[in-house]
């Protein structure tokens, strides 16, 4: 546990769906090859980008089942586990461990507004239950309650196990006090690409990326260029892909990587409601940005 696991660049899967919306397994192994082939350390299985609150348990387990079989040994598999039921969750990520994943991620309890010592004992319960390394995931836009940077060194101080947080609060201030504080392996991810480069100019590790997805090329030479200490090219780099970055976040994610994707000509499928599909003018200038930055 005293190097970083699972390296700088981790995409968060799409969950791809057939015409029906069902789970389209024989795709899924596709993108996950076309993710490794093109260059991530790491794949995060179902997260917010995979539409995890819309894809239950026997999903989730068939879609790790898939992923596994497609790029197990390869690269680290990492499977979102992590609900807003502390009981669930633990036998959630006890079943999971047993298919071979490399890690797990779970995220803060969402609806429930716990306060810290809630957060604190949840993952500290989870963690515990599994002999995973455990990614934390800090998202208050969708989670509605921030983990304060105490609670999270807490946490990376007294279990083993918890080896990194992925934080999308967008607060540079926090960020930067928990890769202070942090103990000898513990890694901070950004949980939002546009956040990546300050995020790792204060000493974060890397990205748990959504652009990854349509672009994992570039995305991963935004990292390593930051990471190599090429402060030119990495600041280039990521101007360049700014706008796309952007772009996929103007409605719910992942409704436009979804598009993106599609227009790419590689369809992951539509999203499950209570999301819906981009609309026409979505998709009419979500193709203008990406032929903007060169990606179509």
């Amino acid at each position: 546990m005293k190097e970083p696991a699972f390296g700088r660049f981790i995409t968060a899967m799409l969950t791809p769906f057939d015409t029906s919306l069902e789970l389209d397994l024989n795709r899924a192994q596709e993108l996950a090859v076309r993710l490794v082939d093109a260059g991530n350390d790491a794949l995060i299985i179902n997260g917010t980008t995979g539409e995890s609150p819309t894809v239950f348990y026997p999903q989730k387990i068939s879609l790790f089942k898939a992923v596994i079989e497609a790029v197990g040994g390869r690269v680290p598999i990492i499977a979102n586990v992590g609900d807003n039921c502390t009981a669930d969750s633990i036998d959630f990520a006890r079943n999971v461990e047993k298919l071979g994943v490399d890690g797990v991620m779970l995220v803060v309890p969402y609806y429930n507004k716990p306060p810290q010592e809630g957060m604190y004992q949840h993952f500290r319960s989870i963690a515990n239950a599994v002999d995973l390394p455990v990614i934390l995931y800090n998202i208050p836009g969708r989670c509605v309650v921030n983990m304060e940077a105490n609670t999270t060194l807490r946490l990376a101080h007294d279990v083993e196990n918890i080896i990194a947080v992925k934080e999308a609060s967008g607060k540079l201030e926090q960020i930067t006090a928990i890769v202070t504080g942090a103990p000898e392996g513990f890694v901070v991810y950004s949980g939002d690409d546009e956040m990546t480069f300050p995020l790792m100019n204060v000493g974060g590790y890397g990205v748990i990326s959504t652009i990854g997805n349509v672009t994992p090329a570039r995305m991963r030479e935004v990292v390593y260029a930051i990471a190599d200490g090429d402060h030119t090219k990495a600041l280039a780099c990521h101007l360049a892909l700014l706008p796309l970055m952007r772009e996929l976040f103007v409605t719910t994610n992942p409704i436009l990587p979804k598009a993106a994707m599609r227009l790419l000509g590689f369809d992951c499928g539509g999203v499950r409601l209570p999301l819906v599909d981009a609309t026409p003018a979505q998709r009419d200038h979500l193709a203008e940005v990406m032929r903007a930055v060169g990606v179509l």
